[in-house]
């Protein structure tokens, strides 16, 4: 199956300017699509145009990934209401290298002649004047071609900047460069994407009468009409450190049905065939959520890696499943507390444990109202420590300890504590 073929088939095509297709068939084809570094990690956004580079490159062509040093110092005003603060050189560096970095998970940086490329666009703009730029490219481009854009006219009621109006223009020259010097034929980007990509097909037909072309896939939304990628803490991003890969397995799982059916075309590598008998098997007994745990298992395996994944599939166990002592063991301290996010937690001193079961209860950590309701529920087999139910004989010791400083209390069946040592 060819390229076009395949993001036909999963949905991924929203736009494709004529004779796209026939390029690729002709020859093995490069392709780039830009990446914005204003923040030090990519999102899950981001994760469906590094699919796009992916199924690029397993198709035999050759992806570069752009990262916009320069065009992140001004900023597209695609889909934006607003203008967004721009960024300072050493904080746009350090983002680069981040993102750079995490689309080596992805892509085959070492692969003969479609072996992928990051590029920086700030390379050839460094030295590059205002006057050479705007003498050798503003004059191939109409003011009235450029504010014919969407992103441009849904902005003239509350105001442009000249930086933000200009950024098509700059963002039409990265596709003349790479087109004249790394022979890229195509942009590849969202289809809030698509008047930046054309502007630079119209450069590159104006400057050189030379032929380009596009394809662009759907912005990705949910089926009850919430923001893809949103959650109440803000984005779902690929850097553990800001989304924990537990977190990152639960979006995935949490996802409805209808979602998740299309979700899994457009996250995974699973053929067409794979994803028909997982969509049966799962329309079979939805109940079981067997769509929704492949797409949760798969994905997070690809962004984290394995161990990661185990430690997601171990934490949502748990929370939801049959779990013991050992499983609170292995998780990191990162994912515990991610787990247990929003739970009551006490700190205390390293001889508080020692003070006695009921004591540590409840003078100590106000868990029970007094020693006698914590007595009763213990004795009723109602109490956990560590996901073991304990007698009254009970002694907490620093043996006890996960990660060496957290007890996990939990009082019935919902009601989690933590106690954590200093």
């Amino acid at each position: 199956m060819n390229f076009i073929q395949e993001l036909t088939w999963r949905g991924m095509i929203h736009d494709i300017m004529p004779g796209t297709k026939e390029q690729f068939q002709n020859e093995m084809t490069s392709a780039y699509i830009g990446f914005d570094p204003t923040a030090d990690s990519l999102h899950i956004g981001s994760l469906v145009q590094i699919m796009i580079l992916v199924h690029l490159q397993n198709a035999g062509h050759k992806p570069y990934a752009l990262v916009g040093g320069a065009t992140g110092m001004v900023g597209d005003p695609s889909g934006k209401s607003k203008e967004r603060n721009l960024l300072d050189k050493d904080t746009l560096d350090h983002n680069l290298n981040c993102v750079k970095k995490q689309l080596e998970k992805f892509l085959d940086f070492n692969c003969g002649d479609n072996s992928a490329v990051v590029i920086n666009n700030y390379d050839w703009f460094e030295n590059m004047s205002f006057l050479e730029f705007i003498r050798d490219n503003g004059k191939h481009i109409s003011v009235n071609y450029m504010m014919a854009k969407d992103s441009v006219k849904s902005r003239l009621s509350t105001g442009m900047s000249f930086t933000e109006f200009s950024y098509q223009l700059v963002q039409g020259y990265d596709f003349y460069w790479l087109w004249k010097n790394k022979n890229c034929k195509v942009q590849l980007g969202g289809s809030d994407q698509w008047g930046n990509i054309v502007t630079g097909t119209e450069l590159i037909r104006r400057k050189e009468g030379g032929s380009a072309f596009a394809v662009t896939t759907p912005l990705i939304q949910k089926s009850d009409g919430g923001k893809f990628g949103k959650t109440e803490e803000g984005n779902v991003w690929l850097d553990k450190n800001k989304t924990s890969s537990y977190k990152f397995y639960q979006f995935w799982l949490n996802n409805s049905d209808e979602d998740a059916k299309n979700y899994i075309k457009i996250f995974t590598l699973k053929n067409q065939n794979e994803i028909n008998d997982l969509v049966k098997e799962h329309d079979k007994a939805p109940h079981l959520r067997v769509l929704q745990k492949e797409l949760a298992k798969d994905v997070t395996l690809r962004v984290h890696g394995e161990n990661e994944l185990n430690n997601a599939l171990i934490a949502s166990n748990i929370l939801f499943g049959k779990s013991t002592s050992e499983d609170l063991i292995k998780l990191d301290e990162d994912t515990f507390l991610s787990v247990f996010e929003g739970v009551p937690q006490f700190e205390l001193k390293q001889d508080d444990i020692n003070c006695g079961l009921l004591d540590l209860l409840s003078e100590k950590t106000n868990i029970f109202d007094s020693k006698g309701e914590a007595r009763r529920m213990i004795t009723s087999n109602a109490v956990s420590i560590n996901k073991e139910k304990i007698s009254l004989e009970f002694q907490t010791s620093s043996e006890n300890l996960i990660n060496k400083k957290y007890l996990l209390v939990q009082k019935g069946k919902k009601n989690y504590f933590i106690i954590k040592i200093l």
